[in-house]
């Protein structure tokens, strides 16, 4: 059930104060040098970002850390690569896409074993439900679940992330333009399933 109180102002966090994407990219690339200082700064600047990232991506629990685990091994095997052309940031976001992208192509020819998820995410869905927040962030989980995968992803690298629309595009693969549409498409579609909540109507998914 989704939770009416939830408004779309709040579905952007308040980011906690953390370094600037200049001093992260310089991270990545003292990091390159095989700095182990620079490489533990570098995980720590964007573990928070990249977990978010998965996770909103359609990610459990579960699969969203193994795919945050998955994304700074990837990252790491692949400094001696990165030259700074780009955010260390949307560098690494991009790499987090692939992985997400990779580990859906794999659960997709694995045999499905039972209706349920595994037991540990099946218990906690089962879990009492009365902490604080805890409605609100499975109110934005189910919000976010009606729109369709290239708008979820949109709103989430720019709304949730933070990312400018430029670095957004880069990740997505797709025109800033087109990640402003997608953006406003999401955000309209979002008001519309909150009133809809409000007035206690069935949400709909987004067209």
């Amino acid at each position: 059930m989704l939770t009416p109180a939830l408004s779309l102002s709040a579905t952007r966090e308040e980011p906690e104060d953390g370094p600037r994407d200049d001093s992260v990219t310089a991270w990545a690339l003292a990091a390159r040098s095989g700095d182990p200082g620079a490489v533990d700064l570098f995980v720590r600047a964007l573990h928070r970002d990249v977990r978010r990232y998965v996770t909103f991506l359609g990610a459990d629990r579960q699969s969203a850390d193994d795919l945050t685990q998955e994304t700074f091994l990837r990252a790491l095997g692949s400094l001696h690569r990165f030259e700074g052309r780009s955010s260390a940031r949307t560098w690494l976001l991009s790499i987090a896409r692939r992985a997400v992208i990779d580990s859906i192509r794999y659960s997709s020819t694995r045999p499905r074993l039972a209706d349920t998820d595994d037991w540990q995410s099946a218990a906690e869905r089962a879990q009492p439900r009365g902490l604080p927040g805890f409605d609100d962030r499975i109110a934005l989980a189910e919000l976010l679940d009606t729109l369709p995968d290239d708008r979820r992803e949109a709103f989430v690298l720019t709304q949730l992330v933070g990312l400018p629309y430029a670095e957004a595009a880069g990740v997505s693969g797709c025109p800033v333009g087109t990640v402003r549409s997608r953006v406003a498409r999401a955000r309209t579609a979002l008001i519309e399933c909150l009133d809809d909540a409000e007035r206690g109507a069935p949400v709909p998914a987004a067209a």
